[in-house]
C-alpha cells in the first residue's frame, strides 16, 4: 500500500527501503523565509501573480465547516462535490485534482484499514499533498475539516490516516520552498502552513483526546500564531495594537519579526513585541510595534510570524 495513511498501531507506513517521514524528507531541504534589512520597509500587493487566489477562498468558503460543525457533520455527504478542486492553483506536474474528491469519499466511508490506506494514497499522492516530493496543496487547506470531521466520525483507520494526513501537510508546509499562500475570510494570502493551523485549532478539542500523536500535531500547529487586530494606539515611537491572539507567541523577550495584512496588501513588521500576553484562558493579547505609525496597524489588520520554518 501507498501514501501516508497510518498503521493500526498509529505508525506511518512506509514504502520498500523505508521511506522517511514527512518531518524527516523535509528537514534536510528546510528553507526560512528572509526578512528585509531593518531599515528596509517591504510591502507587496497581494493581487500579484500567484497570491490572487480568489478560487481558493471560494472553496474554502463552500467547505467551511465551523468548529461546532465538526462535531454534528454527516461525513458520508459531506459537500465535497461543491469545491471545483480541478480550479485550485497547485503545481501542474504534481498535483491530481480528481485524487482529491474520489480520496474523500472512499476515507469517508472507509471501513478498514485497507480502504483506509487505499484512500489515504490518493490523497497523499497527489490530491491534498505529494509526499514523494513533500509537497502541499492549497487543496489541502479546503479539506481541513472534511478531515477533521472524519477524524472524529469515521472509522478508526480512517480517522487515523485523516489525521496522518493533517500532519504530514502540516509539515510538508512548514518546509514549503514554494513559499503557497492561500486566500481565507480574514486575509487574502496567507502562508499555507498557518492557514492549516487555523483549521487544527477549530479542532483543538477532537486533537487533545486524540492520544499524543493528536497533542503533538496542535502543539506544532500553535507555532503558527495569528494576531488580529481590534485597537491600535500610538505609544513612543511607535504603536500598541489590542487584540485576539490565536496560537503561541515565541517564548523570549526578544523581538520578532511578522507579516502585517492588511487592505490587501502585505507588510514586513520587524519588531513586534508580545507586551501583554493571554490570561485565564483568554485570547486577548497585546502587542508593541517599535516604529510603525497607528494607521498602518488599524482594524482590519492580521498579523502572523514570517519565520514559520523551522531550522
Amino acid at each position: 500500500m501507498k501514501g501516508s495513511a497510518r498503521t493500526a498501531k498509529g505508525g506511518r507506513q512506509t514504502a520498500k527501503g523505508g521511506r522517511q517521514t514527512a518531518k524527516e524528507r523535509t528537514a534536510k531541504g528546510a528553507k526560512a523565509i528572509v526578512a528585509a534589512p531593518p531599515d528596509e520597509r517591504r510591502a507587496f500587493s497581494v493581487r500579484r501573480p500567484g497570491c490572487d487566489d480568489a478560487v481558493v477562498l471560494n472553496a474554502i468558503e463552500a467547505t467551511d465547516i465551523e468548529a461546532t460543525d465538526i462535531e454534528t457533520v454527516d461525513i458520508e455527504a459531506a459537500d465535497i462535490e461543491a469545491v471545483d478542486w480541478s480550479g485550485l492553483p497547485a503545481p501542474a506536474d504534481l498535483y491530481r485534482p480528481d485524487h482529491a474528491p474520489t480520496g474523500l469519499r472512499a476515507l469517508a466511508t472507509a471501513t478498514g484499514l485497507v480502504q483506509a490506506a487505499d484512500a489515504g494514497a490518493l490523497l497523499a499522492g497527489g490530491g491534498l499533498l505529494h509526499d514523494h516530493s513533500g509537497a502541499v496543496f492549497p487543496a489541502a487547506v479546503v479539506a481541513a475539516p472534511i478531515l477533521l470531521a472524519i477524524a472524529r466520525h469515521g472509522h478508526p483507520q480512517a480517522g487515523a490516516t485523516a489525521l496522518g494526513l493533517l500532519d504530514d501537510a502540516l509539515a510538508f508546509a512548514t518546509h514549503d520552498g514554494r513559499r503557497t499562500r492561500v486566500a481565507t475570510p480574514y486575509a487574502e494570502a496567507v502562508p499555507v502552513c498557518c492557514a492549516l493551523a487555523d483549521h487544527l485549532r477549530r479542532g483543538a478539542d477532537l486533537l487533545a483526546a486524540a492520544g499524543r500523536e493528536g497533542k503533538l500535531l496542535l502543539a506544532e500547529a500553535a507555532a503558527h500564531w495569528r494576531f488580529d487586530v481590534r485597537e491600535v494606539a500610538a505609544e513612543g515611537g511607535g504603536a500598541v495594537a489590542l487584540g485576539s491572539l490565536s496560537g503561541r507567541f515565541p517564548d523570549g523577550d526578544g523581538t520578532r519579526v511578522a507579516e502585517l495584512h492588511r487592505g490587501g496588501r502585505i507588510t514586513a513588521l520587524e519588531q513586534v513585541v508580545l507586551h501583554y500576553p493571554p490570561e485565564d484562558g483568554s485570547p486577548d493579547a497585546c502587542l508593541r510595534i517599535p516604529g510603525a505609525h497607528p494607521d498602518e496597524l488599524a482594524a482590519p489588520a492580521v498579523l502572523f510570524p514570517v519565520r514559520c520554518v523551522r531550522e
